[in-house]
């Protein structure tokens, strides 16, 4: 994230988080890093369908593809963009290592992420499959491709 942070800075541009499965480890992954407050609008944990939904997520896009989506990433990096006013809106969304008895459809593992830019309104999506043992290990992988996915964006 050093470099996304960076990069971001040099071209003023600014990011926002809207995140599930992750617990919060990409906006502390960007908080690590000195100057994060110039980059950094605004950043959500919704863990719950209730807070995704209160976030701006459609219900309907819940109900009819499940949380665990790509709809219901778009539905997340569009709206913290929105919400924060933020040139980049990260969603992400998807199981680690659990079963969800509140949402039981989706393929255990499968982690969904949409990276929204405002300015181009262009979304930049991808899943992949946390295969990692721990949840603290998965944690990192997504981190990692997101700032690798960034660094081609910005």
């Amino acid at each position: 994230m050093d470099e996304v942070v960076k990069i971001l800075t040099e071209k003023h541009k600014t990011i926002a988080t809207m995140e599930s499965c992750t617990g919060g480890g990409v906006v502390n992954a960007i908080t690590n890093i000195e100057g994060a407050s110039e980059v950094l609008k605004f950043s959500a944990v919704t863990y719950s369908n209730e807070y995704k939904i209160k976030m701006g997520v459609d219900s309907q896009i819940i109900d009819k593809y499940s949380v665990y989506s790509m709809e219901t990433a778009i539905e997340m990096s569009t709206n913290i963009a929105k919400f924060a006013n933020a040139n980049y809106g990260v969603g992400i969304t998807g199981k680690l290592n659990r079963i969800d008895r509140f949402n039981p459809e989706g393929q255990d593992n499968q982690i969904f992420v949409s990276i929204y830019d405002v300015d181009n309104n262009k979304y930049y999506n991808f899943d992949l499959l946390a295969t990692k043992p721990t949840r603290k290990e998965n944690k990192a992988l997504i981190i990692e491709a997101i700032a690798n996915k960034l660094l081609t964006i910005i």
